[in-house]
């Protein structure tokens, strides 16, 4: 699963599963945009990445909810690199275990903004430069609360369920132009973002004790996932939404 020449671009890059997976795409040999809206936690990354593999790494610093930053992140990679070959949208934000009725618009909106619109805008501005290459890869991040939600993660559960169903729909819409999309649901993952999900009933220890395979996924869990999909030997893979939760949505 080699990636020479080829380049990736991972949003939300700066930390846990984003930082995971554009060191494996760096170790394969990608050329990878490291994109965060903290500017210190992508520099970080790519002084990490340095020496991995073939490629370069850059990083830019985004606010993945502005079509703006967006578009600008997009037209970065094509500059530096000639080619957007991989978008992996993987920026999001949690939800603390909240009832419905104490969930203000606010969060609702800054939810839906981050976690579903800006695979919108990755997409709508990667789009014409796969398709004027001759093809690409879009991975979208979900989770297992899209297919199976928790108590208290309404606005979080809808965001995710949003994205899978993108992600099919954009799987369909752009296969003729030799565009695969898929999701990745991550399980509850040990990650510094995982312990903001906690409150009312929902703890940490109580999200383990839900997984099968008894152990919370490792940010590498999902980067092998991200890795694999992207790649040649995933070709006829397109419009899933693979889940990596040690069976907890069986």
């Amino acid at each position: 699963m080699g990636f020479t020449d080829k380049t990736a671009v991972v949003t939300g890059a700066g930390a846990g599963m984003g930082r995971a997976t554009a060191r494996l795409f760096a170790e394969r040999g990608a050329d990878v945009v490291v994109v965060d809206l903290d500017a210190e936690a992508a520099e970080e990354t790519v002084e990490e990445l340095a020496g991995l593999g073939d490629g370069g790494a850059v990083a830019v610093t985004a606010d993945v909810s502005e079509a703006d930053e967006v578009e600008a992140f997009v037209e970065r990679a094509v500059e530096e690199f000639g080619s957007i070959d991989v978008l992996h949208n993987n920026a999001g934000i949690p939800q603390e275990s909240t009832p419905v009725e104490d969930v203000t618009e606010e969060t609702w909106d800054a939810i839906q903004d981050v976690n579903l619109k800006s695979a919108f805008l990755g997409a709508k501005y990667a789009v014409p430069h796969m398709r004027e290459q001759g093809g690409g890869v879009i991975l979208n991040t979900a989770s297992t609360a899209g297919i199976r939600p928790r108590t208290g993660l309404s606005a979080y559960a809808a965001s995710k369920g949003g994205m899978i169903t993108l992600t099919k729909q954009l799987a369909y819409e752009l296969a003729e132009d030799a565009i695969r999309v898929n999701a990745i649901c991550p399980v509850a993952t040990d990650t510094d973002m995982l312990p903001d999900f906690a409150g009312g009933d929902l703890s940490v220890e109580g999200m383990a004790d839900t997984i099968p395979l008894g152990r919370l996924a490792e940010p590498e869990d999902i980067a092998n996932a991200a890795v694999f999909l992207a790649s040649d030997e995933a070709e006829m893979v397109t419009g899933t939404a693979l889940e990596v939760d040690g069976g907890r949505d069986i």
